[in-house]
């Protein structure tokens, strides 16, 4: 596909990643204790370079939540960011490696009610952080005990006013106006709604009762000249690579960076109209290539990111050529642009990203993940509580687990069938039909079963759809062999030779009654 085919629908995606991913550059780099331009590095990096290199249509790439608690604590430990970067570089490394081994594969293990759980969890995360940028928010409000007489003290008349009049517009734009008129849908509402949002400040917002502080504005770093500019970029520090810290930090990173990229390609590809499957250990070594030059130049580690790929996702993206825009869109804004960019109110942005949050978790998708029965919608509510509750990587650890459960249980109950039937006038006959795979985990229930046989039955055990049998089973049916013939049991095996790896070892087990072996 051709990269500038769509640019009528990339362009404008573009644009509206750029507005959700500039403040998100800037939001993990200070969370992470990094210098706030290293956050911009990364954001320019994983949309250009990755974006450019990536397999993916659709992703975007740049700084993670994520990694917030390991980037700060690594920084923390090894005494200084310049170390850190050291370690973003080995990080890339590893990620290389790891492609090159074929690792990618890993992704495809995770289940599709714990992914789904994963986008519905961070858009309801989404939504509610972005709650109190969008009231303006100020000071400590006690969430625990709030005195509704004074809650006026805490919001922002300005920031409530912008964030109505954007959502106003981001709706009415993509609800109504885009499916009137073609030219609503090359203009993306994001953009109008910002450019209302810097009118509104610039008359309103700088005084009077409308007014916004500075720190709820975007605040991106302005240098005086060029060298200035330059001088925000951190050079690694490979004095101590005999650091043995260094080595564990870029593990942690290569690892953790690794994992929350194969889970949002996973999740990114479900999202995708086309339904385009990303290569998962293309993206390994693409990821590793962007670590490494972020690293290499002052930036934070960057993963692809569901939040900005969902963005472009439900922006109309069709190719890369989002992502690589709004990487280069990044790079213009703070290069050119800066004082422009700091009149922008962080309630447009928000207003943004709660339109994204409640699309990714759209009440529709519960119910409808609620309809698919128990064995979808356990591992889906339990990671979305648990993703909500603690943090990304627990969440989705506690969804699979649920979810190898719900997988254990299934085989438990689904290893055999049991028809109670009247054959050549045996009226209690019996006739278990045996699943392909039967395991020790499914010794329970046939145990169970057999045991409640009463005396006189006449039993068949039909093994010719098994291909794989444990030995615990064979060990039980040979101990219910001596059992069946205490109580008159008749018992018949049906089992065809090619079924079976070796079906001769049925008699080795079943010495102490007759069976018929047929095939």
């Amino acid at each position: 596909m051709n990269l500038f085919n769509h640019w009528k629908r990339d362009f404008p995606a573009s644009l509206v990643v750029f507005f959700v991913a500039l403040p998100l550059c800037l939001g993990v780099a200070l969370a992470s204790g990094a210098p706030p331009f290293a956050g911009l590095i990364a954001g320019l990096v994983g949309g250009i370079l990755v974006g450019y290199l990536s397999g993916s249509s659709i992703g975007v790439s740049g700084p993670a939540a994520g990694l917030v608690v390991i980037v700060l604590n690594a920084i923390a430990d090894l005494g200084s960011y310049e170390l850190f970067l050291t370690s973003v570089i080995l990080a890339g490394i590893i990620q290389i490696l790891l492609g090159i081994f074929r690792a990618g594969v890993i992704g495809y293990y995770f289940p599709s009610a714990v992914i789904k759980g994963m986008l519905s969890a961070i858009g309801i995360m989404i939504f509610i952080q972005q709650i109190p940028l969008a009231f303006g928010f100020t000071g400590n409000v006690n969430t625990d005990r709030i005195d509704l007489s004074g809650l006026h003290n805490h919001i922002t008349p300005g920031a409530i006013l912008i964030t109505g009049i954007s959502l106003s517009i981001l709706l009415i734009w993509d609800g109504i106006l885009a499916k009137r008129n073609k030219i609503f849908k090359l203009v993306p509402g994001p953009l109008i709604a910002v450019i209302i949002g810097i009118l509104i400040y610039v008359t309103m917002g700088t005084s009077g009762f409308f007014a916004l502080e500075a720190s709820q504005l975007v605040n991106v770093p302005i240098p005086k000249d060029v060298s200035s500019f330059f001088g925000q970029f951190t050079l690694p520090d490979f004095s101590s690579l005999t650091n043995g810290s260094v080595y564990v930090t870029a593990f942690t990173i290569a690892i953790v960076a690794s994992l929350e990229t194969l889970l949002s390609v996973e999740a990114t590809d479900k999202l995708d109209p086309q339904k385009r499957q990303t290569p998962t250990n293309r993206e390994l070594i693409v990821q590793g290539i962007g670590n490494s030059v972020s690293g290499l130049i002052g930036g934070i580690p960057v993963t692809q990111v569901v939040v900005r790929s969902s963005a472009n996702v439900m922006s109309g993206a069709m190719t890369k050529l989002s992502a690589i825009l709004h990487g280069f869109l990044i790079l213009l804004s703070i290069v050119a642009i800066p004082r422009l960019l700091n009149l922008i109110p962080q309630a447009v942005l928000a207003s943004v990203l709660l339109v994204i949050g409640y699309k990714l978790a759209n009440p529709k998708s519960f119910v409808q993940m609620y309809k698919l029965g128990k064995a979808q919608f356990i591992p889906f509510i339990v990671t979305v509580v648990g993703i909500v509750a603690t943090d990304l990587l627990k969440g989705i650890v506690v969804g699979l687990t649920v979810g190898l459960i719900v997988v254990l249980l299934k085989s438990y109950y689904n290893s055999h069938h049991m028809l109670i039937k009247e054959y050549k006038g045996k009226k209690n006959l019996f006739h278990i039909n045996f699943a392909e795979e039967v395991t020790f985990i499914n010794k329970g229930p046939i145990m169970k079963e057999l045991d409640a046989l009463k005396k006189n039955s006449f039993l068949e055990l039909d093994f010719r759809k098994t291909k794989v049998l444990d030995y615990d089973i064979l060990e039980y049916l040979d101990e219910f062999s001596i059992k069946a013939k205490n109580n008159n049991i008749n018992v018949k095996l049906i089992a065809e030779r090619e079924t079976l790896d070796n079906p001769e070892s049925f008699r080795k087990y079943f010495g102490h009654q007759v069976f018929h072996l047929e095939h």
